[in-house]
């Protein structure tokens, strides 16, 4: 085993002074080790957003007005018909650095792990952006850096009534016929971890739906992986493909055996 600081000193900077090198079986043990703390870590979270879903929610009375691609839109519109709604406000607007090319740059990374949106649309979601910029801007940044989902613009006090007036930060709206209600707010740091379709689905007051989740009684459950499918046939084939719940009831099997399934 040896722990001796790099020899070589590219551009000035101090010697890197690396981990113990190690054999395979080693290293294997040093892995199980921190495995225990990373499950452990999973649990928090899994626990974490089944007390997020328990959360109170706050009622939107204001009517709040938006432009997008089509013109007008109100709050309740940029739920697309569906129950749930994560609506993100990017910084793009005169006085952000880089305009008007650039929206800034951490909203704009925020904006580059977004996955795709298909798989929340399956799950009664809808993910979309707003900015203060106009729509002709949006559109031509949208194009440009290769972003699909939903871009709208504030117009009125939006912004400075979810707390998003002077930073970023994702707001969780849900719908219940025309009432619309938030459930819960994301920023700063809670940002850098958004993108994926699961961090999303655990913000919001259904979250992902599935069996195994702790959610209070009467909340729309399906049993895990069953209802995942490729992002262009959600909408082309029956729910859940018998096929695929075939591979997917072996492959659940095969991790409990290894303590890795959802409730591992």
């Amino acid at each position: 085993m040896t722990n001796s600081p790099e020899n070589n000193q590219a551009g000035g900077q101090p010697a890197m002074h690396r981990p113990p090198i190690v054999s395979p079986r080693a290293w294997e043990a040093a892995r199980q080790a921190l495995l225990v703390k990373e499950k452990a870590q999973t649990r928090a979270r899994d626990a974490l957003a089944a007390e997020r879903r328990r959360m109170p929610w706050m009622a939107v009375e204001q009517t709040y007005a938006f432009e997008g691609p089509a013109g007008k839109m109100s709050l309740l519109d940029l739920f697309e018909d569906r129950r749930q709604l994560i609506l993100y406000r990017a910084f793009f607007e005169p006085g952000v650095f880089g305009w008007p090319e650039q929206a800034c740059r951490g909203c704009s990374m925020v904006a580059d792990q977004v996955a795709h949106p298909a798989h929340l649309n399956a799950r009664d979601t809808t993910l979309a952006f707003a900015s203060r910029a106009p729509q002709a801007d949006i559109a031509r940044l949208k194009a440009r850096m290769g972003w699909t989902m939903p871009w709208y613009t504030i117009t009125d006090g939006f912004d400075a009534d979810f707390g998003v007036d002077q930073w970023h930060g994702h707001n969780v709206f849900f719908r219940d016929g025309a009432r619309v209600f938030r459930t819960y707010f994301i920023n700063n740091r809670g940002d850098e971890a958004m993108g994926s379709t699961w961090s999303y689905l655990d913000a919001t007051p259904l979250g992902r739906q599935e069996t195994w989740e702790d959610s209070p009684a009467g909340y729309p459950q399906d049993p895990p992986y069953k209802w995942w499918n490729w992002h262009d046939r959600y909408t082309a084939e029956a729910r859940p493909d018998p096929n695929w719940v075939k591979v997917s009831n072996a492959e659940e099997a095969a991790f409990r055996k290894l303590g890795a399934g959802p409730k591992a």
